[in-house]
């Protein structure tokens, strides 16, 4: 018997449906993957949300008094002179115009330049981040390690004299602005007991003390009046927990006491709540990192963003606030995924936004 030859085309069809089948293997992925699916959502969704932040911070430079090229030149410049830096600049041309070819630019990865000094928006991002990146870490921290013990506390003992002292304390430092009580760190700390520096910034490769010590009261001007805030509500949620849930009274039958119960059962149960609404007070971190860099000189996207609003320097601002809403976009979205690793029985079925 006679088998007929081999077509040269099988082994390329036979490829071809590997090929299929592994792509199939990985749409079968996806659509099987919730918590795959609510980040892609999400993506999604935030590109239109950012185009639109992004959109209403150059309308509203654009309203502002002045320009660009006026701004840039100093009181003593001539017409003649503002008008040729204008035509140098592009600001002659429309607004949407001007608006359009940035974010054309922005799809294709560049931020624009800087209307001062020409310099890459993105270099000076990479520049400055850093700095706000670490302080933004430093607060964080200095918040939790307040919150966390103190709402335990007061929820141990309600009514007690620690509870009494910690309520009128958060409620002081939540009435104090946040450049009032810099302020008063800065009298306080740094001229009267001199324990901390005024202004300055030492990067942390140079001297790792000097830089800590350069964060401390930055850190804590905008640590404690959110830790204020954090406090009274994860003390509220855990006393709810002690005192209505079944788990609780099942737990003391058994024979645990308060403080188990509220360390490994309850604290946890109010996690949820207290990681949600601390991912969705990230964009207002992030406004007071601008506040507070002004105040103690620290060169971060805070001090730069002010520079940019003051000098008109549209592509600086735009790209500083492109950057600030991917980083709260990015953390309400781990802010999501951190359910599951919370309480497994998070699940993000189809009606997860």
């Amino acid at each position: 018997m006679v088998t007929p030859p081999t077509s040269m085309g099988e082994p390329e069809a036979a490829g071809e449906q590997q090929e299929d089948r592994g792509g199939l293997r990985w749409w079968a992925a996806f659509i099987s993957s919730p918590t795959l699916r609510l980040a892609v959502r999400r993506i999604l969704i935030a590109i239109p949300v950012m185009i639109g932040v992004t959109f209403l911070t150059a309308v509203f430079l654009n309203l502002l008094p002045g320009d660009a090229a006026s701004a840039l030149l100093g009181a003593d410049a001539t017409p003649q002179e503002i008008h040729q830096l204008s035509i140098k600049l592009h600001l002659n041309e429309p607004f949407f115009v001007r608006y359009w070819q940035w974010l054309v630019g922005v799809f294709h990865g560049h931020l624009g330049a800087s209307l001062q000094n020409t310099q890459p928006v993105a270099q000076i991002i990479g520049q400055h981040l850093p700095i706000t990146f670490e302080l933004i870490v430093y607060t964080s921290i200095v918040m939790l390690l307040i919150t966390i013990p103190l709402a335990m506390l007061c929820a141990r003992r309600p009514g007690g004299i620690v509870d009494r002292i910690t309520m009128i304390l958060s409620m002081g430092f939540l009435s104090i602005p946040q450049f009032v009580l810099g302020l008063l760190f800065v009298l306080v700390f740094a001229v009267i007991w001199k324990l901390f520096p005024a202004l300055g910034y030492t990067p942390i490769t140079q001297n790792i003390g000097a830089n800590l010590q350069d964060f401390t009261l930055p850190a804590f001007t905008i640590a404690l009046p959110f830790a204020g805030f954090y406090i009274r509500l994860l003390r509220a949620d855990l006393i709810e927990q002690m005192e209505s849930q079944d788990y609780v009274v099942t737990a003391r039958a058994k024979g645990f006491g308060s403080w188990y119960i509220l360390t490994r059962h309850a604290f946890r149960n109010s996690l949820i709540s207290f990681v949600t609404i601390v991912g969705l007070n990230v964009a207002q971190l992030f406004a007071y990192t601008v506040i507070v860099e002004e105040i103690f000189g620290l060169p971060g996207l805070g001090y730069q963003l002010l520079a940019g609003v003051s000098d008109r320097n549209t592509p600086v601002v735009q790209g500083i606030v492109l950057v600030f809403a991917g980083i709260v976009v990015v953390v309400n979205l781990l802010t999501d995924l951190t359910y599951g690793v919370i309480d497994p029985r998070v699940r993000y079925g189809r009606s997860a936004v």
